[in-house]
């Protein structure tokens, strides 16, 4: 894929992950299926880049760096994040602030990249890998908000997603 078409792609799954957190939603187990499918394809999209542009250890480090990045913007996301119990039931929704983050953590991915690999081999490396630097974000949120939400419930027990018949 084209770095243009990498940005774009990445803008669109942004556009969906500010939708979805927007809205109020139970926690449930379906919120991973989300996160696994976006891994997948980031992974997919970073394995053609660091296979066409045989990449050193600069590019790698860049990638491991920006991962941490994710995780990072992942835990402040999470703390902007409400959850309450609704008829037993765990609830999430973020609010302005989760969605300017989600802004500010692209931003941040895509200068980050253009800080760390300027004219090197591994320039472009920030486009092709923003799925997965998207995905990792949501995944460390979603672990986060999903143990917020077990300390809500007596016993702390996981949801499986059945208990709402509803999924995220």
């Amino acid at each position: 894929m084209s770095v243009a078409g990498d940005i774009i792609l990445g803008v669109v799954v942004l556009g969906l992950l500010i939708y979805r957190q927007l809205r109020s939603r139970p926690v449930n187990a379906s919120g991973l299926r989300l996160v696994a499918i976006l891994a997948v394809i980031g992974v997919f999209q970073a394995y053609e880049f660091l296979d066409k542009h045989h990449s050193g250890a600069v590019t790698y480090a860049a990638l491991g760096g920006s991962l941490v990045l994710a995780a990072v913007f992942g835990a402040l996301r999470a703390a902007t994040v409400r959850v309450w119990l609704q008829g037993g039931q765990p609830w999430t929704k973020g609010n302005w602030v989760t969605a300017a983050l989600w802004v500010i953590a692209l931003a941040a991915h895509l200068g980050y990249d253009a800080l760390v690999t300027p004219g090197r081999g591994s320039s472009g490396l920030g486009a092709a890998t923003v799925v997965l630097y998207l995905a990792v974000s949501l995944g460390i949120q979603r672990v986060i908000t999903q143990q917020r939400a077990n300390r809500l419930q007596p016993g702390g027990t996981m949801f499986s997603g059945s208990e709402s018949g509803r999924f995220s």
